[in-house]
């Protein structure tokens, strides 16, 4: 995955599964540690996959404090289809500021071509404070897509939820989280 170059340093993603099955100890957490393994390689600070059932309040509490922990990603898997308890996206749409559709549009399309059911995903992509949150479904094989979407753009994306400009160098005027922007990388990455 290529994303990592563009990646700010010290960027840091929480991963929470959304499953009631794998809350209970029905089955084993799967997608929840591919989404880890996969943020790692993009070079993500990432703990272990936060788990919560697919209950409307307990994932609007899991990202609300994921948001409130500073994290500069989150990411959800699960809950996103059509299911009664399918949630999330309502869910997120509780807690996100900004939607970023195009990002939503383009993680629903990754998978289509060889599962056409991807198309039925729900899942949202927005931000809150300096936070982007991206739903994934809760397959193996869609956090696979997500994580091949993500690669190309998340870099590029935390960057400015940190007040970068267009091109990764901090905005003129600006402090805090820009400054911690690692601009060299950026400017090594612009002239590759």
């Amino acid at each position: 995955m290529s994303g990592r170059r563009h990646l700010p340093a010290g960027a840091r993603a929480r991963v929470i599964t959304v499953s009631d099955r794998a809350y209970r100890g029905i089955y084993a957490d799967r997608s929840g540690p591919l989404l880890v393994a996969g943020l790692v390689e993009l070079g993500f600070e990432v703990g272990a996959a936060t788990i919560v059932p697919d209950g409307r309040d307990e994932i609007v509490a899991a990202l609300r404090s994921a948001v409130a922990d500073g994290v500069d990603l989150v990411v959800s898997t699960g809950g996103t289809g059509l299911g009664p308890r399918d949630v999330t996206p309502e869910a997120t749409r509780e807690v996100i500021e900004r939607a970023v559709p195009g990002l939503a549009e383009a993680l629903r399309a990754a998978g289509r071509e060889t599962v056409p059911a991807a198309m039925l995903s729900r899942g949202l992509v927005g931000t809150v404070a300096a936070t982007l949150v991206v739903n994934l479904p809760g397959s193996t094989g869609g956090v696979r897509d997500g994580l091949g979407v993500l690669a190309g753009v998340v870099g590029h994306a935390v960057a400015q939820l940190r007040g970068a400009d267009d091109h990764g160098h901090p905005a003129a005027g600006s402090a805090g989280p820009a400054a911690a922007v690692d601009a060299a990388a950026v400017d090594a990455a612009d002239a590759g």
